[in-house]
């Protein structure tokens, strides 16, 4: 008669629970959360521009019922081609279009990023903040500090006599292609 080894008998419980979890049906809930995110997707191809539905890794007959969801004018049939369209999507794997599209995505925030981060500058430079300046001119020493200082004084005489802010953008625009070059200082 065998032995009785509870620790062994825990050990083969633990890993007939894995077996089982990895061989369990996917639940009807979880397959329509599935079927609904590449729905959702699919309708968020359908919306890109040309130029970046065309630079993404997708198969010729998906591009052409992309392309064919956009013709349709009517809801319902729109709809219907979308559901088709999100069953092609989900025979194929999306991964290397969903990386194309965060990576869009990242450098479009990346971009908005330094936009601000120049806008900021120039917004408290414009402020007469002496200090600021300062700083901005220590930790960039590649900048022209004439020309900063220039277009400070021009666009401070813009504002108060209330003339067009060309002094403004041109401040903006040498900022912004500083903040390209290498980012520009965090402000306090």
């Amino acid at each position: 008669m065998a032995r009785h080894d509870p620790q062994r008998d825990a050990s083969d419980s633990q890993t007939g629970d894995a077996d089982e979890h990895e061989g369990a049906p996917v639940s009807k809930s979880q397959l329509k959360r599935e079927a609904r995110a590449m729905f959702d997707f699919g309708k968020r191809l359908v919306e890109l521009p040309d130029s970046v539905l065309r630079s993404l890794p997708l198969d010729s007959r998906i591009l052409e019922e992309i392309l064919f969801a956009r013709s349709i004018t009517s809801r319902v049939a729109r709809k219907r081609q979308l559901g088709f369209l999100a069953s092609r999507l989900r025979a194929v794997d999306m991964t290397p279009v969903e990386a194309a599209l965060d990576k869009r995505q990242e450098a479009a925030r990346e971009l908005n990023a330094r936009h601000h981060r120049a806008e900021a500058w120039r917004d408290r430079l414009l402020e007469g903040d002496s200090r600021a300046l300062g700083v901005l001119l220590d930790a960039r020493r590649d900048l022209d500090a004439q020309a900063l200082r220039q277009l400070l004084r021009n666009a401070q005489r813009e504002a108060a006599a209330n003339k067009p802010p060309a002094s403004a953008r041109k401040l903006f625009r040498m900022l912004r292609e500083a903040d390209e070059d290498g980012a520009l200082p965090p402000l306090d």
